[in-house]
């Protein structure tokens, strides 16, 4: 008899015990501590931002909070922003053809920006230059732009502000050809959040990104992957404004003061090609248009020499007729020219610290009937587009921009 009640009261004590090791090991449920969490166990919800909803569609990034607005960073227009991941252009998105209800036209004299700026995992990339921008050809003599388009790697989206239109960025991401959704970035595969800073209020857009509204003069921020803690934000420094009295510009007329002897120097074009540019007489001139071409030096205009590229046997196909800075491109050939194969022709230095002579620091300006930027790569590169306006400033500043107005050149 006691030795049976010994065993039930042993009984009973090893059932406790096993019901508090459990107890302590989490396994009775709820209870006093259902409220708070283990250190090493993660937080309900921790996936998922908790003052910012999750983007449509999109695998929700490890992020507690929104993020803050970084302290703005000057940037000088025309500055490329992040590492190079994409080719430039849109081969794969609009070429010339219409894309959606976006027509490809000559550039119009109205523009603004937004600003697109897209991250990987922390990493910026550089978005590319000369999306949606359709140089002259054969079969575009004149070239043209989609009302969406970049001219550098900036990240700024040059926007045609010659109506109240609004574009989105699904219709920027159609004419570059790439794909726009919750999980891909062109290519950039991972969850993605957007952000969209107008006017310094940051806010997330949770919408469908093809249907976001960029903002003129605004920035928007894609992130694929590792969210950003700050969101940059940028302060431009501007091209000059432009000069409102354009200069008429006159068949065989002079602009700027003398500064060289017309046509080639010893070292210039004589007949021979010069960097595949070819010297014929009576060229058929299946491609003609014009490029025009402003050098100041600490603030005086230079006047161009007339007669380069035309050593009297033949003419190049770039060359020059009078003192205007009007450089003529004239091919049958569907070629395209850049202002180093111009100054190889006339026979002089051009690079960022010398033009033809004149030394100093060189600062480029390209201007395409309005849309204007700093130029800040090689300026042997720049193409010779039709109707494009190029000033090479040399030393002193100018303090606005040259326009003209053109005559129908021969």
């Amino acid at each position: 008899m006691k030795e049976g009640k010994y065993a039930y009261w042993m009984s009973a004590i090893a059932s406790a015990a096993a019901l508090a090791v459990l107890a302590g090991c989490g396994g009775g449920g709820s209870g006093s501590n259902s409220g708070t969490t283990s250190s090493s166990a993660p937080a309900t919800g921790a996936s998922s931002p908790t003052t910012a909803g999750s983007p449509t569609g999109a695998s929700t990034p490890a992020a507690n909070t929104t993020p803050t607005l970084a302290a703005a960073t000057p940037v000088i227009d025309g500055t490329t922003l992040g590492a190079a991941q994409w080719p430039a252009g849109s081969p794969s998105g609009g070429t010339g053809q219409a894309v959606g209800a976006l027509t490809c036209a000559p550039a119009g004299a109205s523009y603004t920006y937004s600003h697109l700026s897209i991250y990987q995992n922390g990493k910026l990339l550089a978005l590319p230059a000369n999306i949606g921008t359709v140089d002259s050809s054969l079969a575009v003599q004149k070239g043209c732009v989609y009302p969406v388009h970049t001219d550098d790697s900036s990240g700024k989206i040059r926007i045609d502000a010659s109506t109240n239109t609004q574009y989105t960025l699904g219709q920027f991401f159609s004419v570059w050809g790439q794909p726009l959704s919750s999980t891909n970035v062109a290519g950039i595969t991972g969850p993605v959040t957007a952000w969209v800073n107008t006017g310094g209020t940051l806010t997330q857009y949770t919408g469908d990104l093809s249907s976001l509204v960029l903002p003129r003069n605004g920035e928007v921020t894609l992130e694929v992957g590792t969210p950003l803690a700050q969101i940059p934000t940028y302060t431009w420094t501007d091209p000059p404004p432009f000069n409102t009295t354009p200069t008429v510009l006159t068949y065989g007329g002079v602009v700027g003061a003398s500064a060289w002897p017309d046509g080639a120097t010893a070292t210039g074009g004589s007949g021979a090609p010069v960097d595949g540019v070819v010297c014929a007489a009576g060229m058929t001139e299946t491609f003609h248009v014009h490029s025009h071409l402003a050098i100041f030096n600490n603030g005086q205009q230079l006047a161009l020499p007339k007669s380069i590229g035309l050593p009297g046997s033949c003419n190049y196909e770039l060359h020059t007729h009078d003192n205007t800075g009007i450089i003529h491109i004239e091919t049958p050939n569907d070629k395209r020219f850049t202002l180093g194969q111009f100054f190889d022709i006339w026979g002089e230095t051009l690079t960022t610290t010398n033009v033809a002579g004149f030394q100093g620091n060189v600062v480029v300006y390209i201007n395409d009937n309005g849309d204007v930027r700093r130029y800040m790569g090689d300026p042997r590169d720049i193409t010779l587009n039709s109707l494009r306006d190029i000033t090479l400033q040399i030393g002193t500043p100018v303090t606005s921009l040259p326009t003209y107005s053109w005559y129908e050149p021969q």
